[in-house]
């Protein structure tokens, strides 16, 4: 009986550590599936906040890289933008410039007609002749007044010089005519030239200066009619600075027969000398206009001196009447006021009350 109850709180006790080991197991499991479920819960909590986070950064990148995409785009566009004007610029003015090529190359080509027309024109003697006179003439004209020259002047030897001076005496009339020794002047310089022909240019170019200068020399100094001199004009700069630069024995003899040889720049310094002549001739007819201006200008000077001496007396005599009236006004105004202090003052006795009667009196008759 004993060993059967013992055996059967055995068989109890090991049903009941069964159970609750079953028991234990069980809640164990609960808790492994209850942390399952929170440790799944947290990941996928973990996860969405992951995720968003993700899509948050995606976006903010996403927003950056198109800002800065579309910056970069818009420097791309403005450096295009501006290389793309630069170019239009720079292509602009290569037309603009390629244009005024073509003119200027137009320009060229009119003035090489126009030179070889002026060499044609100066191939004839005659109208080398006439364009000398008319570049005298433009010359004369814009420097002189035109009562100090004359055109094409016919003198009493029936010579008709192409313009003469008028200046004043003891030079009088001085006749300056236009010579354009061109011929032997080109020959000297032509390239197919060999050097005997240059040498025999260069002989018969004095020889045509020496003619020129003989017959001005001989046609239009007069004696007693024209000055003692003559002008050779030579139109052109560059056959004038051959004369003096190679054939200075021209100029001398030119100079014995009181010729002077001229170009353009040089009449006009002889023109200019003469105007400067001619003003100061005028100016000398004027002097005495001028000195009895002068003197009715200082006796005007003198009259306003003593009108301005009357008026510094005057101005002088008013500021002292004016300190001779403020001392008045002072005076009265010290009568007055002792007056009033009389009037505010004690009575005086009887007979000194009589007496400043009669002192008031005195002084006031010499007013009256």
């Amino acid at each position: 009986m004993t060993e059967a109850a013992i055996l059967v709180l055995v068989v109890a006790g090991l049903a009941l550590g069964l159970w609750l080991v079953v028991k234990m197991q069980a809640g164990l499991e609960q808790k492994h599936r209850q942390m399952l479920t929170d440790l799944h819960d947290g990941l996928t909590k973990q996860g969405d906040r992951l995720g968003g986070q993700l899509n948050e950064l995606r976006e903010t990148i996403s927003g950056k890289l198109d800002a800065r995409l579309d910056q970069i785009s818009n420097r791309v566009s403005e450096r295009l933008d501006e290389g793309f004007k630069k170019t239009n610029e720079t292509f602009t003015s290569v037309m603009a410039r390629l244009a005024t090529i073509d003119e200027a190359q137009k320009k060229i080509d009119t003035l090489t007609g126009s030179v070889v027309s002026l060499q044609e024109l100066l191939g004839d003697k005659k109208t080398r002749g006439t364009f000398g006179e008319v570049q005298l003439e433009a010359l004369v004209r814009n420097t002189l007044p035109t009562q100090a020259f004359e055109m094409q002047y016919t003198l009493s030897n029936g010579t008709r010089a192409d313009c003469v001076l008028k200046l004043p005496d003891p030079t009088g009339l001085v006749a300056v005519d236009s010579k354009f020794p061109l011929e032997n002047y080109n020959r000297m310089f032509e390239g197919k030239t060999d050097d005997p022909m240059r040498a025999l240019a260069q002989k018969q170019f004095r020889v045509d200066i020496r003619k020129h200068v003989d017959d001005i020399s001989k046609k239009y100094i007069i004696p007693n009619e024209t000055s003692d001199g003559a002008v050779m004009f030579v139109p052109a700069e560059a056959v004038f600075a051959e004369i003096h630069a190679h054939h200075q024995e021209v100029v001398d003899y030119a100079i014995s027969k009181r010729v002077w040889i001229v170009s353009p720049t040089t009449l006009m310094a002889v023109l200019n000398t003469a105007r400067a002549v001619l003003k100061d001739v005028e100016t000398k007819k004027q002097i005495h206009i001028i000195r009895d201006s002068l003197v009715r200008l200082g006796q005007d000077f003198r009259r306003f001196d003593e009108r301005m001496k009357k008026l510094a007396d005057h101005i002088r005599q008013a500021h002292q009447d004016a300190e001779d009236v403020q001392t008045s006004s002072r005076k009265i105004s010290q009568q007055f006021q002792k007056i009033e202090s009389a009037e505010l003052e004690a009575p005086e006795p009887a007979s000194a009350s009589a007496e400043n009667a009669l002192r008031l009196a005195e002084e006031r008759k010499p007013a009256q």
